[in-house]
C-alpha cells in the first residue's frame, strides 16, 4: 500500500494525464461491454453502493457544487453497473428519471465515462456526427443537449463510476472546467484503508449494516443523513441514494413530538447520552404514509465528528392495533349504550367492568364516569325478586352466570327511590375462552315494565269481571273490585262512589284498603260536587290525576287541604279518579291512592278507564234488569188484573146475550140484531183475555205444558180441517203437502193453538182467490211447518217485531185489518217451551212464509222379551 503523499502524487498525475488526454484527442463515443461487465469491477460498484452514501461529504451537496462551478442546471454522481447505473448524488435531474434512484444503461453517459476510463464529452448531442448522441434518450426524453463527465474510482483505485454535469443547451467545455470537475471527483474517492494490525481486513461497513436486521440510519449534527441501511430501505421505501446526503426534512420529515428536528437533535448531541435514548417518532414512507417507529438514538463521535446513531423498530402493526382496540372499545361503547336494553359485565374475579347507559340511567350513575369502586354496595337494597323479596348480589343473574349457569328469562325487580318498581326480564351467561378458561360474565336486562303490568292489567280486567259476576248488588262487588285494582296497581287504598237515582248524590258504596282497617275513618265520606279531587270528577266528568298531592296546583281550598293532608298521613302521594259511566250517562267516580309518586298517567289512565267502563256497564245493567224486572211485574200484574177482572163480566154478559138472543122470537129485527152483535163481540174479549192470560201463565211458569208422544201430522190436518170454511168465505184455498205421521214430543193443544192462530193469519192477509200452502216434513232430527201465503206480507225491519206482544205492522194497521197483536207472540211462547224456533221470511213476489221447526225425539227402544 503507498503513502498518503504517494497517493496524492498518483491522484495529480492521474487528472494531469486525463486533462492531455482529452486535450489531445477527439471524444470516442462508444460502450465497451468487457469494461462495463468486467466482474471486479462490479463488486466494487455494489460495494461503493453502500459506502458512498455512509461518507460524512453528503453525495447531493457534491453535485450540487459540480452543478454551480459549472454553471450548469444538471449534475450526478452515478455509480456503473452492467446494464444500469445508481445515482448517489443528484442535483436538477428530472424527477421521471431519479425517482428510483437508478436507471437503465440505455439512459446513461456516464457509461461512456467509465468504458473509456477518461474523461468524455459532448457540446451538442443534437447535431453531433455519432447517431448513438443525436438519438440518445437523455437528448430525446429530457431535453440534454451538452455533457461533461469524468471517472470517480473507489479507494483500491477501481474503476466504479461517474461524476457528470448535464446542460440543456449547446455549450462548449473548458479546460477549467475539467479541471474543477476532475478535483470535485477526487473528493468522493474514499480515504485509503488502515493497517491489517489496527482494523479487521476486509471489514466492510456498508455491508456489515446491510447485516443488520434492523433498520438504521446515521445523521450528523446538521441533520443530514449519512448512512441508510438496507433493512431502513425495506421499512421506509426510501434507497440510500434519495436519502443519503440530504437532511431529514428533505425526505423522511419525522415528526418528533411536534417539535422541530433540528432543535431535538441539537440537544441530543449536546447531552452525549451514554445509553440509548427510546423515543416513539413518525416518519413519512416513500409512498407519502406516516409510519410510526420506534427509535433507540445514540451518538458517537470520531475522527470524522460526531453522528446520532438511530435504530428503528417498527411500531406501524402496534399502532394500528391499538388504534383498532380504540375503535373497537369506542364501537362497542358506542353500540353498548345505542341499545335500548341493559348490559352489564364483570371479569373472572366478579369486578364489573361494564355497565351500559340504560343501566347507568336507572342507577343514576353519570353517563361517562368511573364505575363506583365498590359496586354490589351501589346497588345494595335495589334488586329483587318476581315476590318482592330482596336479592343479595350473589343472587344476582350476572353473578350467578359467573358461577356457570345460564340463566334465561328471570324477572328481576328494581326500586329506586322517587320511581316506580320497574321490571327487567334478564338473561346471563358466562364468558369462556377458546382455551376454556372463565373471562368472566354478562347479563342482559330488558325492561318488561309496561309488559308485565299490561299483563297485570288483562288479570285485573277479568278479576273485576269475576267479582261483578259474582254479586248481586253494586255494594256486593265494590269490594272484590277495588281489591283487583289496588292489587294489580300495588296501590294501597281505593274507593268507589255511585250517584244515588233517589237523591242524586254522590255516595260511598265501598272500598279496599290492604291494611284491612279503616280506624280513622279515611273512607265513606260524602264528596262535595266540584270540591276535592272526587268532588271535581264528579262536576266535570273527566279523569283527574295528581302525581304529587304534597305539592300540587288543584287542591287550594281548606277543605282540599285537609283532605290532603289526611292523605299524606296515610302515606299517600299520587291520586288517581276516574268516572265511572254509562254512554254519556255520569253513574260513579272510581277514585284510586297510591304510595309511591307515580310517573305513568296515561297507561294508569287507561287501565282505571278500563276498569270504570266495567263498573259502569254493571251498574247500567243491574239498574237495566232491576227496571226491566220492575216493568214485568207491572205488567203481568196488569194483565192479570185485566185478564180476572174482565173474565167474569164478559162471562155474564155472553151468557145473559144468548139468553136474550134464544127468547128473541118476539123481537124485532133491529133488537136482535144488537143482541147478535153484543154476543159477537163478547166471544171477541173472550178470545184476547185467554190469550192474555194465557201469555201470562206460560211466560210465569203457572201455566204447564202437557207433553207427551203425538203425531204432528193429525194436528195440522185438524187445524187445516177447522179453517176451510172460514177460507172458502173469503175465496182463499188451502194446499197442504203433509206426511202421513210425524211423531214429535209435545202439548198436542198448545201446538193446534199455533197452528191455528197461523193459518189464521195467512187466510186474512191473503187476498180474495190466493192460495196458501201448508207443508210439514221431517230434516235433519227436527219437524219443520211451512206456512206459505201471497197476502200483503211483512216489512223486513219488522219481522223480529211482530212477535212482541200487541205490536203490528204498519203494513197491516194502514189497511184497517183488525186484530190484537198477540197471535205471533202467543204462537211464540208455545214453540219456545217447545226447544223450537218460529220466524218469518219473504216469499216473492209477495207474502210471507212462516217456519217453525220442532225438536224430534224418538221413542226410547224398548228391551226385546
Amino acid at each position: 500500500m503507498t503513502g498518503s503523499s504517494g497517493t496524492n502524487r498518483v491522484i495529480r498525475e492521474r487528472a494531469c494525464s486525463c486533462r492531455m488526454w482529452w486535450l489531445s484527442r477527439m471524444v470516442m463515443v462508444m460502450l465497451d461491454e468487457a469494461v462495463l461487465g468486467d466482474p471486479a469491477r462490479l463488486v466494487a460498484v455494489q460495494r461503493a453502493r453502500h459506502a458512498l452514501p455512509a461518507q460524512p461529504i453528503p453525495l447531493n451537496g457534491i453535485a450540487r457544487l459540480a452543478a454551480r462551478l459549472l454553471n450548469a442546471p444538471m449534475a450526478t454522481v452515478t455509480l456503473v453497473g452492467r446494464d444500469e447505473e445508481f445515482f448517489v448524488g443528484t442535483y436538477g435531474l428530472p424527477h421521471a428519471l431519479a425517482a428510483d434512484g437508478r436507471a437503465p444503461i440505455t439512459y446513461s453517459v456516464c457509461a461512456y465515462v467509465v468504458a473509456q476510463d477518461h474523461p468524455v464529452s459532448c457540446g451538442d448531442m443534437l447535431h453531433d456526427d455519432s447517431a448513438a448522441l443525436r438519438d440518445h434518450l437523455l437528448v430525446t426524453e429530457y431535453g440534454v443537449q451538452a455533457f461533461l463527465g469524468v471517472p470517480v474510482r473507489d479507494a483500491a483505485d477501481r474503476l466504479v463510476g461517474s461524476m457528470t454535469v448535464l446542460d440543456t443547451a449547446a455549450r462548449l467545455w473548458t479546460d477549467g472546467q475539467l479541471a474543477a470537475l476532475l478535483e470535485i471527483a477526487e473528493l468522493l474517492r474514499p480515504p485509503a484503508p488502515v493497517e491489517a494490525s489496527t482494523q479487521v481486513a476486509t471489514l466492510d461497513s456498508a455491508a456489515l449494516l446491510d447485516s443488520v436486521q434492523e433498520a438504521f440510519l446515521a445523521v450528523d449534527p446538521d441533520g443530514v443523513v449519512v448512512g441508510f441501511n438496507r433493512a431502513a430501505q425495506d421499512l421506509l421505501g426510501f434507497t440510500a441514494a434519495q436519502v443519503c446526503g440530504g437532511h431529514l426534512d428533505g425526505s423522511l420529515l419525522p415528526d418528533y413530538d411536534g417539535q422541530p428536528i433540528g432543535a431535538a437533535l441539537a440537544r441530543l448531541f449536546a447531552a452525549g447520552p451514554s445509553r440509548p435514548v427510546l423515543r416513539q417518532v413518525s416518519m413519512r414512507h416513500h409512498d407519502g404514509h406516516r409510519l410510526t417507529v420506534q427509535t433507540s438514538l445514540s451518538v458517537v463521535r470520531g475522527s470524522a465528528g460526531a453522528l446520532a446513531c438511530v435504530f428503528l423498530t417498527d411500531l406501524s402493526q402496534q399502532v394500528a392495533a391499538e388504534d383498532r382496540a380504540d375503535r373497537d372499545g369506542s364501537f362497542l361503547a358506542a353500540l353498548l349504550d345505542s341499545l335500548s336494553v341493559g348490559v352489564i359485565a364483570c371479569d373472572d374475579t366478579g369486578q364489573v367492568v361494564v355497565v351500559n347507559r340504560v343501566l347507568r340511567e336507572l342507577q343514576g350513575l353519570p353517563a361517562a364516569a368511573p364505575l363506583p369502586v365498590d359496586y354490589p354496595a351501589s346497588v345494595d337494597g335495589m334488586l329483587h325478586d318476581i315476590a318482592m323479596r330482596p336479592l343479595s348480589w350473589e343472587q344476582t343473574p350476572l353473578m350467578r352466570a359467573l358461577r356457570g349457569e345460564h340463566i334465561d328469562g328471570v324477572d328481576v325487580l328494581t326500586t329506586m327511590p322517587c320511581d316506580q318498581v320497574r321490571t327487567f326480564a334478564t338473561a346471563a351467561q358466562p364468558m369462556i375462552a377458546d382455551d376454556g378458561r372463565l373471562l368472566g360474565a354478562v347479563a342482559v336486562a330488558h325492561e318488561l315494565t309496561a309488559m308485565r303490568r299490561a299483563e297485570r292489567f288483562r288479570a285485573c280486567h277479568l278479576a273485576v269481571e269475576a267479582a261483578l259476576r259474582a254479586a248481586d248488588t253494586e255494594t256486593d262487588a265494590a269490594p272484590g273490585v277495588l281489591q283487583a285494582v289496588g292489587t294489580t296497581l300495588g296501590w294501597p287504598c281505593a274507593e268507589l262512589f255511585l250517584i244515588d237515582e233517589a237523591s242524586g248524590r254522590l255516595r260511598s258504596v265501598g272500598h279496599w284498603d290492604v291494611s284491612g282497617h279503616d280506624a280513622d275513618g279515611f273512607f265513606g265520606h260524602t264528596p262535595i260536587l266540584g270540591a276535592g279531587i272526587t268532588g271535581r270528577v264528579w262536576q266535570s266528568g273527566r279523569a283527574m290525576w295528581v302525581a304529587d298531592i304534597a305539592d300540587s296546583p288543584y287542591l287550594t281550598t281548606v277543605y282540599e287541604q285537609t283532605k290532603a293532608q289526611a292523605w299524606l298521613s296515610r302515606g299517600i302521594r299520587t291520586v288517581l279518579a276516574v268516572p265511572v259511566r254509562d254512554g254519556d250517562t255520569l253513574l260513579g267516580v272510581l277514585t284510586c291512592y297510591a304510595g309511591a309518586q307515580e310517573i305513568h298517567e296515561e297507561l294508569l289512565t287507561v287501565l282505571l278507564d278500563g276498569v270504570a267502563a266495567q263498573i259502569g256497564v254493571y251498574v247500567a245493567l243491574r239498574r237495566a234488569e232491576q227496571l226491566a224486572r220492575q216493568l214485568v211485574r207491572a205488567h203481568d200484574d196488569f194483565i192479570a188484573l185485566v185478564g180476572h177482572e174482565m173474565r167474569t163480566p164478559l162471562t155474564s154478559i155472553a151468557a145473559n146475550a144468548t139468553m136474550l138472543d134464544e127468547d128473541s122470537d118476539g123481537t124485532d129485527d133491529d133488537r136482535r140484531q144488537m143482541l147478535r152483535s153484543v154476543a159477537r163481540n163478547t166471544a171477541v174479549l173472550q178470545k184476547l183475555v185467554d190469550k192474555l192470560l194465557d201469555l201470562a201463565g206460560l211466560d210465569s211458569g203457572h201455566l204447564r205444558l202437557n207433553v207427551e208422544r203425538v203425531d204432528l201430522a193429525v194436528i195440522v190436518t185438524d187445524a187445516v180441517a177447522a179453517a176451510r170454511h172460514t177460507a172458502a168465505d173469503v175465496g182463499v184455498l188451502l194446499r197442504t203437502d203433509l206426511p202421513p205421521q210425524l211423531q214429535v214430543d209435545g202439548d198436542a193443544s198448545r201446538l193446534r193453538q199455533v197452528v191455528v192462530d197461523l193459518l189464521s193469519n195467512a187466510v186474512q192477509y191473503s187476498p180474495s182467490g190466493a192460495q196458501v200452502q201448508i207443508g210439514l216434513r221431517a230434516d235433519d232430527g227436527t219437524a219443520e211447518l211451512c206456512i206459505t201465503d201471497t197476502g200483503i206480507g211483512t216489512l223486513a225491519d219488522e219481522r223480529d217485531r211482530v212477535f212482541d206482544r200487541f205490536f203490528r205492522g204498519s203494513n197491516v194497521r194502514h189497511q184497517g185489518i183488525i186484530g190484537s197483536g198477540l197471535g205471533l207472540s202467543l204462537a211464540r211462547a208455545i214453540v219456545a217451551l217447545h226447544s223450537g224456533t218460529i220466524r218469518l221470511t219473504d216469499n216473492q213476489p209477495s207474502g210471507t212464509v212462516v217456519r217453525v221447526r220442532l225438536p224430534l225425539h224418538e221413542p226410547p227402544t224398548l228391551p226385546e222379551a
